[in-house]
């Protein structure tokens, strides 16, 4: 399998997080969904990531149906998300509300970095902004001294952690001094996993005018 996208985004770190945690050996494409973005759109027609090429040459899109795949391949039983009922509903609802989050972040960055100045609408920014914290107080109420799931680390771990990481590197001001101190709690417990390590993103996987 080859895991299409750089690990500064989310989205690829979450399943390339997946895959560590199930042992499965994946290559990787580092295309940039911005200076490589002819190339990317020969693999994802929206030229988006991540995008999972799988030994046959079969390419999945979207982050929450590869996840979904590399479940079906493990079973059930080592599945990041349940299969159904009460466990899985609360699963779907903290990752949606992570998932959310974190594209109202992304949206912030992107008017930032990649508009002119002279034409960031401050309006949009605060919208963004209360969009932001309405849905980490929400996270932060629901977060506790283990995993959301208590047996294991799952999927609705992963898309919080890396909504922490996502934060503290290109939104620092949304997580201010002492906010959110389960989530914080939460992503450390998740940085001390080898698969979380393995995914840290190099120095030369930033968007456009992000941050280093």
């Amino acid at each position: 399998m080859i895991l299409v996208g750089q690990y500064d985004s989310p989205y690829v770190r979450r399943i390339a997080i997946s895959l560590h945690l199930f042992g499965m050996p994946f290559d990787r494409n580092t295309l940039s969904a911005f200076s490589d973005a002819e190339a990317m759109r020969r693999i994802n027609p929206l030229g988006r990531i991540p995008s999972l090429v799988l030994d046959d040459g079969e390419v999945l899109i979207d982050s929450a149906a590869i996840a979904d795949h590399l479940d079906e391949l493990v079973g059930p039983a080592r599945a990041l998300l349940p299969a159904s009922g009460a466990e899985r509903r609360r699963a779907l609802q903290v990752t949606a509300l992570a998932s959310g989050t974190l594209d109202k972040a992304g949206a912030i960055v992107y008017e930032r970095a990649l508009r002119p100045a002279e034409k960031i609408h401050e309006p949009w920014l605060e919208r963004l902004r209360t969009q932001c914290a309405s849905g980490l107080a929400a996270l932060e109420a629901t977060t506790g001294a283990g995993w959301y799931l208590g047996d294991r680390v799952r999927t609705p771990d992963l898309m919080a952690a890396c909504l922490v990481w996502y934060l503290t590197a290109r939104v620092p001001e949304l997580l201010g001094e002492g906010a959110c101190p389960n989530l914080r709690g939460l992503s450390a417990r998740c940085g001390e996993l080898a698969a979380f390590r393995a995914t840290e993103p190099s120095a030369d996987e930033l968007m456009p005018g992000a941050p280093i």
